[in-house]
C-alpha cells in the first residue's frame, strides 16, 4: 500500500501502518460506513439522555471536580465551548506535526468505534481536518497523562470550533478560522456531551509509543550491524554468538540479535586472520563485544512487550463516560495513562543501554591499549591528528543523557481538579522523553559506524565481509575515507543520516538478505 493511499478508519483497530501513514506520511483518511453507522447509533443514545431531567455527567453537568453541578439545556453548547477553550491550555514549544497527526487519527478512531456519543458530523469534521493537511498547534507542557491529553487534544478540538491556529498543509502557520475556510471545513458548534468525547484520551501517549516502536524497531538493528562491525575491527571473535551457544538461554530476542551478527559477519577475511589460535592472544572478548546479543535482545524482548500494549490500546475506547452497546452510558477510568506510561519508560532505558553499550565499543577503538594495533585515536597521524577523540565526547555526552531521560516519569504524580484526579500517568511526559532518547540513540550508533568503519578501512590489506563491507560503501559516498583530521561535525551529521534513513540495515541485507 502506497503511503498515500486514504486509511479507512472504522470501528476495528488500527494497524501500526496506518499510524505511520498519516502521522509520518501525509496520508489523507475517511470513515467507513460502519463507523458512521456506530457513531449515530450512540449519538441517539446521548440525545436522549440530554432531553431528561435526570443529571448525566458529561451530557447535563460540569467535569471533573464539577460534576455534581446540574448544567441547564440553554447553556450546554456554552458549556462545551468553556471546556474545549479553558482545557486548550498549553505552554511550551510547538510539538511535532507527526505528533499531533497521529494524536488527530487515534482520536477518530475511538470516536468511529460508536463508543463516545459524539455527533457523526463532527466526526467527519475530524477527518477533513487531517486529510486537508491542517495541523492545530500543540504545546509541549499540559498533559498529566490522566483524564488522557486533554490540554493537547483540547488544542484539536479548538480548531474544529474554527479557533486557535493551526500550520496548514504547506507549514505556514494560520488562524484556525482562516485555514478551515480555505479547506472549505465548516467550523462545528459542539452539541452535548462532544467536548469530552474530543479531549479524554490517551492518543498523543499512545501515537508517541507507536512512533518510536516504529524507530526502535529499526535502530536495535542497527546496532546488531554496528557492534559486528566493531567486533571485527577490533579482532573480536564470533564464536560467542553461536546458535548453540544462545540456545542454553531460550530468549526470543537474543537469538535474533546473535544469529544478524553472524549473518553480517560471514566471510570476513579481518575475522579469519586471528581464528588460528596461534595468532590470537586473548582468552574472552570485552562485554561490550561478547555480550551485544543479549543487551541488543533484551531490548527486541522490550519492545516486542511494548508493542502488545499499544495493540491492546489500538484495540480500545477510550472515553469517560463510554456509551455501551446494550445503550447505557458509564463512567470509568479507562482514560488513565499507566498502562502506556510504563512502557514508554521502558523504552527510554532500552534506548539508554543500547547507547551506553555502543559508546564503550567505540572507545575501544581509540585507546592503543585496547584496540589491537590500530593508531592511536585512529588518527592519522597521531599527536598532529586527533582522529576521532572528540567524536567520542559527543557520544558520551549524548549517553549521559540519555540517562538522564531514562529515569521514570511514571512514577510521579501531582494531583489536580481539586483532588479528583488524585493520581495522574505523567505517560505524556514519558512519550515527550522518549522522542529525545530515540534521537540520542540514533546519534550514539551513527558515530560508532562511523569509527567502526575508519578502523575497518585502517585493517586493510584485510578484507572485511561482504555486508559490513557494504556499510563501508555506502558511508563512503558521504564520507570520504581515513585521512588527516577534517571538519568531523558534517561527517557525523551524514552517519546519522544513514542511520536515521535505514541505510546501515538496507547496506548489510543487500548481502545478508532480510536481517530479524
Amino acid at each position: 500500500m502506497r503511503d498515500n493511499e486514504v486509511v479507512t478508519v472504522g470501528p476495528e483497530p488500527l494497524t501500526f501502518d496506518d499510524v505511520i501513514r498519516v502521522a509520518r506520511h501525509g496520508a489523507p483518511v475517511r470513515l467507513s460506513d460502519d463507523a458512521v453507522a456506530a457513531i449515530a447509533a450512540a449519538r441517539q443514545r446521548v440525545d436522549e439522555l440530554a432531553e431528561t431531567p435526570v443529571p448525566h455527567y458529561g451530557i447535563s453537568t460540569g467535569f471533573g471536580a464539577l460534576a455534581t453541578r446540574h448544567i441547564d439545556p440553554a447553556l450546554r453548547a456554552q458549556l462545551q465551548r468553556s471546556l474545549v477553550r479553558s482545557h486548550a491550555a498549553g505552554s511550551g514549544p510547538e510539538v511535532e506535526t507527526e505528533v499531533v497527526r497521529a494524536l488527530m487519527l487515534l482520536r477518530l478512531h475511538t470516536l468511529a468505534t460508536g463508543h463516545t456519543g459524539i455527533r457523526p458530523t463532527t466526526a467527519k469534521t475530524l477527518a477533513a481536518l487531517i486529510s486537508s493537511g491542517i495541523t492545530p498547534i500543540v504545546h509541549e507542557y499540559g498533559s498529566l497523562g490522566c483524564s488522557g491529553d486533554l490540554a493537547p487534544l483540547a488544542h484539536v478540538a479548538l480548531t474544529l470550533m474554527g479557533e486557535g491556529v493551526v500550520r496548514d498543509a504547506s507549514g505556514a502557520v494560520q488562524p484556525a478560522a482562516e485555514a478551515l475556510k480555505q479547506a472549505r471545513i465548516d467550523p462545528v458548534e459542539l452539541a452535548a456531551k462532544e467536548g469530552l468525547a474530543l479531549i479524554n484520551g490517551t492518543d498523543g501517549m499512545l501515537g508517541m509509543l507507536i512512533l518510536a516502536i516504529h524507530d526502535l524497531t529499526e535502530l536495535v538493528r542497527t546496532a546488531d550491524v554496528s557492534a559486528a562491525m566493531s567486533v571485527e575491527a577490533l579482532l573480536g571473535t564470533d564464536r560467542v554468538f553461536a546458535p548453540e551457544l544462545q540456545e542454553l538461554r531460550p530468549h526470543p530476542g537474543q537469538a535474533r540479535s546473535a544469529a544478524n551478527m553472524v549473518k553480517v559477519l560471514r566471510g570476513s577475511g579481518i575475522m579469519a586472520s586471528h581464528r588460528d589460535p596461534a595468532a590470537c592472544t586473548r582468552v574472552q572478548d570485552a562485554y561490550s563485544l561478547r555480550c551485544a546479543p543479549q543487551v541488543a535482545g533484551a531490548a527486541r524482548d522490550t519492545i516486542a512487550h511494548a508493542a502488545s500494549v499499544a495493540g491492546w490500546e489500538l484495540a480500545s475506547a477510550v472515553d469517560n463516560p463510554a456509551v455501551l452497546a446494550d445503550g447505557r452510558v458509564e463512567s470509568n477510568g479507562n482514560f488513565h495513562g499507566a498502562p502506556l506510561a510504563y512502557v514508554l519508560d521502558f523504552l527510554a532505558i532500552v534506548a539508554a543501554d543500547l547507547a551506553s553499550m555502543a559508546e564503550r565499543r567505540t572507545d575501544r577503538f581509540l585507546d592503543v591499549a585496547r584496540n589491537h594495533g590500530l593508531p592511536s585515536f585512529l588518527a592519522d597521524d597521531p599527536g598532529v591528528d586527533s582522529g576521532h577523540m572528540i567524536a567520542q565526547y559527543t557520544q558520551a555526552a549524548l549517553v549521559s543523557e540519555l540517562k538522564r531521560l531514562a529515569v521514570p516519569a511514571s512514577v510521579d504524580s501531582i494531583p489536580s481538579s481539586a483532588m479528583q484526579e488524585d493520581h495522574v500517568s505523567m505517560g505524556w511526559s514519558a512519550a515527550r522523553k522518549l522522542r529525545k532518547s530515540v534521537d540520542g540513540l540514533t546519534r550514539v550508533l551513527a558515530v560508532e559506524v562511523l569509527t567502526a568503519a575508519r578502523a575497518i578501512d585502517l585493517r586493510a590489506p584485510l578484507e572485511p565481509a561482504p555486508a559490513t563491507a557494504a556499510v563501508v560503501r555506502a558511508l563512503r559516498e558521504t564520507v570520504p575515507a581515513p585521512g588527516p583530521d577534517r571538519f568531523l561535525a558534517p561527517e557525523i551529521e551524514a552517519a546519522v543520516r544513514l542511520v536515521a534513513e535505514g541505510g546501515v540495515v538496507a547496506a548489510a541485507e543487500s548481502v545478508t538478505g532480510p536481517l530479524d
